[in-house]
């Protein structure tokens, strides 16, 4: 299933998110740099792409890290995931963090991330005196076991 999701280039030097295989759920984000940005460890650094989006209302686009930059450089979304909500037009920007032990260096048109664009629904709160009995309860971290 596809939808048109406008992309706006910010810079002549931008490029459009791009789908590595047929089958990918997330669209690989470009690097928009003047030079070489080194990215010390423990740091974070945003890191321009040069492009803003139209997501469609009704879906909301989802910044993942790429995991191979992510396992074997040791770089990923600051925030783990980022939420780009429909009505944002601003430009699209990477917080990368460098969870690894020595400096990284992110260049111009490499690939920083990968974009997935997703429906949502919009929960309408109601205030409740009791919630529905489940089996687990208000089990909460490791409540369901550890295998």
């Amino acid at each position: 299933m596809t939808a048109p999701v406008s992309v706006k280039l910010l810079d002549p030097r931008a490029r459009l998110p791009v789908y590595g295989s047929p089958d990918a759920a997330g669209a690989d984000l470009y690097a928009l740099t003047d030079g070489p940005v080194t990215i010390a460890p423990g740091q974070t650094v945003l890191i321009h792409t040069g492009i803003a989006l139209a997501i469609p209302r009704g879906y909301v686009g989802l910044v993942y890290a790429r995991s191979g930059l992510a396992t074997k450089e040791g770089l990923a979304p600051a925030n783990k995931v980022g939420v780009i909500d429909a009505d944002y037009r601003g430009e699209l920007m990477v917080s990368l963090y460098n969870q690894s032990k020595a400096n990284r260096i992110v260049e111009h048109g490499q690939r920083i991330a990968q974009l997935v664009v997703a429906p949502y629904l919009t929960a309408n709160f109601v205030p409740a005196e009791e919630l529905e009995a489940t089996q687990r309860g208000a089990g909460g971290f490791g409540s369901t076991g550890s295998k």
